[in-house]
């Protein structure tokens, strides 16, 4: 299973944030990749840098023979045709692409890193996964999202769009 996050809470080329996830998942279809499922919109604090507007999330699952290199390179070109600048790290953002497992590989070298680290501690990637993927486990912790969810004091801090 490939699993890649989707988040944006700056307006930018494509429109609102709302807008722009639902045009990444469109153009994620397509270069060696498909879209199987995704999640509902989920409005999240922001993380890390929380003087900044709340994020649209979602999660999607995703087929791929794209390489996790080639993929996360298809992820950030992406990114770049939303308008994504990186400047601050955690800050606003037009689009932001994480590849948050893939296949369950196990990878901590080169980018990308496998899982995507901080899985566990992110409620806008966790409750994406168990509205699309309730089987898919850490493949570290082997923890579902569910289970990692309920280690969370997560009380109001997401609603669904």
């Amino acid at each position: 299973m490939i699993l890649v996050a989707l988040g944006s809470n700056s307006n930018g080329p494509w429109g609102t944030p709302r807008d722009a996830v639902a045009e990444a998942l469109r153009r994620l279809n397509g270069s060696g990749i498909r879209v199987k499922i995704a999640s509902q919109l989920l409005v999240t604090a922001p993380f890390g840098v929380t003087d900044q507007p709340d994020f649209v999330n979602a999660v999607a699952e995703v087929e791929s023979h794209l390489s996790p290199e080639a993929l996360l390179k298809r992820l950030h070109i992406i990114e770049r045709l939303a308008g994504r600048r990186r400047t601050l790290r955690w800050g606003p953002r037009t689009l932001d692409l994480d590849l948050i497992d893939y296949h369950g590989v196990i990878r901590r070298a080169a980018p990308p890193v496998l899982p995507h680290p901080g899985i566990a501690e992110r409620i806008f990637v966790l409750a994406p996964i168990a509205e699309i993927a309730p089987l898919w486990r850490h493949p570290e912790t082997r923890l579902t999202a569910a289970a990692m969810l309920k280690k969370l004091d997560h009380e109001g801090q997401g609603r669904l769009l």
